[in-house]
């Protein structure tokens, strides 16, 4: 019963974020696996433009780190902001929501190569839940019950939220301004 009802829920979901969050899971599981390891899917400009390892451009976005807090807290904010764009802003318009997909990509890549940042997941999840905080600015939200805001200032609780857990704030930075 419970598979049938997973099996349903996975099928209604919109297709880019099924694609994506299916994509982000089965590396993870791979790399816990030790089917393939983090040093096989990371972001490094040599081996992509010097021995043409073009799968790291994807790879690199499909790896949280080991399954933990961290892994669960982006897949959850990932699926479920990732869902609300399809499903909201870009409802019939999967085509744009894909181009939005790449072009952010592209603009995370190329920033990469000056920020020295090795997987850049973490950045894309922030980039989606600033493009449907600010495509929703009326919405009320409340993080963890403990503060209530509007939802363009939710990437701003969500940076100072990853800098009380010791976290990097070029990862945040780096996915609010693509």
């Amino acid at each position: 019963m419970a598979a049938q009802t997973f099996q349903q829920e996975y099928m209604q979901m919109p297709p880019i974020t099924r694609a994506y969050t299916t994509a982000c899971v089965l590396t993870t599981i791979a790399v816990q696996l030790d089917i393939i390891t983090p040093f096989q899917i990371y972001f490094n400009p040599d081996l992509i433009f010097r021995s043409y390892q073009l799968w790291r451009l994807i790879t690199n976005f499909l790896y949280f780190g080991p399954i933990g807090f961290n892994f669960l807290f982006n897949m959850i904010f990932a699926y479920r902001y990732c869902r609300m764009l399809e499903e909201g802003s870009f409802r019939g318009r999967t085509a744009d929501f894909f181009f939005m997909f790449l072009f952010g990509g592209l603009l995370m890549t190329i920033i990469a190569l000056f920020v020295n940042l090795v997987f850049l997941g973490s950045a894309f999840t922030i980039m989606l839940v600033y493009v449907w905080s600010r495509r929703n600015p009326y919405i009320r939200m409340n993080f963890f019950g403990l503060m209530n805001f509007q939802a363009p200032y939710l990437p701003w609780v969500l940076l100072g939220f990853s800098l009380l857990l010791g976290n990097s704030i070029i990862v945040d930075l780096m996915g609010k301004y693509i």
